[in-house]
């Protein structure tokens, strides 16, 4: 296969050009990064925001938490439609539509005059955001060939797992010392490099762009479907709970809505947004429930981590994303050892020993109070980033090795929904769970998911005689947390178990159901 349908970018080396990256694939990859560090240090970044934006605008955790929400869930919707726009326009052009797209977001994020003006625009970033990683993906995959995929997934992983090194501290700091508008229009040099780079070095596409009518029913379908399970969970942190009627409803409207999808991509095979029939292959299903989980447990604990130490502890913003940052190193630290391991020996040798010490590090967040030791905390948010570094990437690698080269764009688009959608309902149901615990235990802090707001505007000598309750309400939700997190080690004993170099050849047939 001499070049990808899907994006125009030659293969050079392929399967065969051996299991080093060459110069030009990893000069892409560096491209790549430059634009995906973006989208994923803005949402690193909008995390130690929370507070000051519940305390700015008047609003609680409940509503803020939409915010982070809002844009995953934009992000997720508009990743099925990346297929059919680099068929259709080409994978440069895509590329570089996304960085503007995203740019524009963050400008109108970055001028919000109150709640609502900033979670729409935060939905305009995430519709910029949810298409790069994805091309990228695309892009690289085709370049490195199938036996480097270990390789190539730990070039793109590098900002998603970095972005809780840098974005913390970059946002805490302009933050506390600048101003919050500012962790929007940061992007602006960002964006404005990752386009003259996009211009200079992604390959230009050749020959007429032909791609399938767009799976408009679809689109109806699943990404209202994604609002509506997530805006059902967002509504428990209400009185009632999830016994609420208006609860079930929301979710029971939103699992009918991805049902009949789910019908209807059988029907149109291929040619829907997601083709439900990758899911036959046990490897790809298999992996794409890690995945989930995965998502959950990143970014739900990048929504509680900064919330405790400034609510519970009373840190400032810059303060809890230094704080935040040995997570980011950990994973740096696993990344490059995890991506060599998963292409020599199998990712399912690799992920349950990420995830074991992923668990380990979670566990003194389980049992943290108000005064529990700093030192401790850092360490363990290393012990946690190692686990991710072993864990994510890993497990996104081996739902692609199985599969035929042809559906490998469609897969990795369905892997980044997963993901998305994972760290999606890990923000909303982890927010759930902190607001339930907050209002019981301190009912005067604004029942039904105000807490975490009104928590910014209560005096210091006040804030101080509730944190042990604040402690213990985010002790609570971690064990949450932490019961998802080990969840995971069901899917990840089943995931293969033999490198790259032991298989001939990667077929080119898409899975049928």
């Amino acid at each position: 296969m001499a070049e990808s349908p899907s994006t125009g970018v030659a293969p050079p080396g392929g399967a065969a050009g051996g299991e080093r990256l060459d110069r030009p694939t990893i000069v892409l990859g560096l491209v790549i990064v430059s634009g995906t560090l973006m989208a994923i240090l803005d949402t690193t970044i909008v995390n130690v925001a929370l507070e000051t934006l519940g305390r700015d605008f008047s609003t609680g955790l409940s509503t803020i938490q939409w915010v982070i929400t809002g844009y995953m869930l934009a992000m997720g919707t508009v990743i099925p439609l990346t297929g059919w726009a680099v068929d259709r326009f080409g994978g440069r052009r895509v590329w570089m539509t996304s960085i503007v797209l995203f740019v524009l977001g963050s400008v109108l994020s970055g001028a919000a005059w109150d709640i609502g003006s900033l979670i729409v625009f935060r939905v305009v970033q995430g519709l910029g955001g949810g298409m790069l990683m994805p091309t990228g993906m695309a892009i690289l995959t085709m370049a490195a060939g199938p036996r480097r995929m270990g390789r190539v997934m730990s070039i793109v992983g590098v900002p998603m797992l970095l972005g809780p090194v840098l974005g913390p501290v970059l946002g805490g700091w302009l933050v506390q010392d600048v101003d919050w508008r500012w962790i929007f229009f940061v992007n602006l040099p960002v964006g404005a490099l990752a386009l003259a780079l996009a211009w200079w070095k992604v390959p230009h596409d050749h020959g007429a762009h032909t791609a399938p009518g767009l799976d408009l029913r679809g689109l109806a379908l699943l990404p209202p479907g994604f609002v509506l399970l997530i805006y059902g969970l967002s509504t428990a942190s209400s009185g009632g709970g999830f016994g609420r009627p208006a609860t079930i409803a929301w979710l029971a409207c939103g699992a009918a809505l991805v049902g009949l999808f789910a019908l209807h991509s059988l029907r149109r095979r291929e040619r829907a947004l997601i083709d439900v029939r990758l899911f036959a292959d046990r490897t790809f299903a298999t992996a794409a429930v890690a995945v989930f989980l995965v998502g959950i447990a990143l970014m739900g604990s990048m929504l509680l981590i900064p919330l405790y130490y400034q609510t519970a502890r009373g840190e400032g913003a810059f303060a809890a994303g230094l704080l935040l940052a040995p997570q980011g190193l950990g994973a740096a630290t696993a990344m490059p050892l995890a991506g060599v391991v998963t292409d020599k020996l199998g990712a399912g040798r690799i992920v349950p020993f990420g995830i074991v010490v992923l668990v380990l590090g979670t566990v003194p967040f389980a049992m943290v109070s108000a005064d529990t030791s700093y030192w401790l905390l850092g360490g363990a948010l290393y012990v946690r980033g190692l686990g991710l570094g072993c864990t994510m990437m890993p497990t996104m690698s081996a739902a692609l090795t199985t599969l035929g080269r042809a559906v490998v764009p469609r897969a990795s688009s369905t892997l980044n929904i997963i993901i998305q959608l994972g760290g999606s309902v890990g923000t909303a149901l982890l927010a759930v769970v902190l607001s339930r615990q907050i209002s019981d235990r301190i009912p005067q802090a604004g029942g039904g998911g105000g807490a975490a707001g009104a928590m910014g505007r209560l005096p210091e000598r006040v804030r101080e005689q509730l944190a042990p309750k604040l402690a213990a309400a985010f002790a609570h939700t971690f064990w949450v947390a932490l019961i998802l997190t080990a969840l995971l080690i069901l899917p990840a004993l089943l995931l293969p178990r033999h490198g790259a170099r032991d298989r001939d050849a990667v077929p080119d047939a898409p899975p049928t159901g």
